[in-house]
């Protein structure tokens, strides 16, 4: 399917103090009544902070070794499916996660914590949540939304400066989605909260950590074979994980596996714009325990 036959670009509208686009509210009341069992695994991030990235190093921790051919003939969208998303190229997410056959069923989610399905929290899933700079998660949204028909009219980067730190973007703010989830962990013991450059640093200790929180133990072997498949370009240059056969996807424009890098927003801020939104961060941010660094 070509770009032309996906529909127009979908407006932002505020539901429920949040602003949203249809594609992610048409399928309401079966995300709120979405049944969770006791052992799926939640992927919370916000978009463009490696969700497809932890998405993958999920599905291979768990079924790399039992069932290879996943790897080869489903896509990491419906290994993975997108819970609240229903954008009529194919069954919404629901659907999709209600069909899944895996043990566990592995879930993502960019949904503020506050809208998250209440059965998560009733049946204690696990949950992954996955933080990213918010200058870096600017870049990376900015040529996401230039690329995909399924995002709201991106505007010039200018534009897209200002309304990230409006936060009038789809999921609402980067600030009150990273700390409210942040602040979840305090009365939620079963989320794991990564953050995107750790994982850039050292991801060997980060994938330890991830284990260790899902009580996994897997050979040193099992463990080469994640980072390998798990690498940026292979995952790029991966059909299964690149998203290149979705429609509504522009690759002309802009591939949906971009750089993988922190630290890019360093050739799209402008010195004066770096320093508004340093003193905007400030303002914003108020936990002061959650600290993201921007350059490693």
């Amino acid at each position: 399917m070509e770009n032309a036959e996906f529909p127009p670009r979908p407006p932002l509208f505020d539901f429920e103090g949040v602003s949203m686009s249809h594609y992610f509210t048409d399928n309401w009341e079966n995300v709120q009544n979405f049944q969770a069992r006791p052992d799926d695994i939640l992927i919370a991030t916000y978009p463009k902070a490696g969700t497809t990235w932890i998405s993958y190093i999920l599905d291979l921790l768990y079924f790399g070794q039992s069932d290879p051919e996943r790897e080869t003939s489903l896509r990491i969208y419906e290994r993975v499916p997108f819970l609240e998303s229903d954008f009529r190229v194919m069954p919404p997410g629901t659907e999709l996660a209600d069909k899944l056959t895996t043990s566990p069923r592995l879930i993502k989610t960019h949904l503020p914590v506050q809208l998250v399905p209440k059965s998560f929290w009733e049946q204690n899933c696990r949950v992954v949540y996955v933080g990213r700079n918010a200058k870096d998660n600017l870049v990376s949204f900015f040529h996401f939304d230039r690329m995909t028909m399924a995002e709201p009219e991106p505007g010039d980067w200018n534009h897209f400066f200002q309304r990230f730190m409006d936060g009038k973007m789809v999921f609402g703010p980067w600030y009150d989605h990273v700390t409210n989830w942040w602040e979840k962990k305090q009365t939620h013991s079963k989320i794991h909260y990564m953050l995107y450059e750790d994982m850039i640093e050292d991801f060997g200790q980060e994938l330890d950590k991830l284990c260790s929180f899902l009580g996994l133990s897997p050979s040193v072997e099992e463990k080469a074979r994640v980072m390998e498949g798990t690498q940026f370009d292979n995952m790029k240059n991966n059909s299964m994980t690149n998203y290149s056969n979705l429609p509504g996807m522009d690759f002309k424009v802009s591939p949906f596996m971009r750089k993988g890098k922190v630290g890019d927003w360093k050739d799209h801020f402008t010195v004066a714009q770096s320093e508004k939104f340093d003193e905007h961060y400030q303002k914003m941010m108020k936990n002061p325990d959650l600290q993201f660094r921007t350059v490693v």
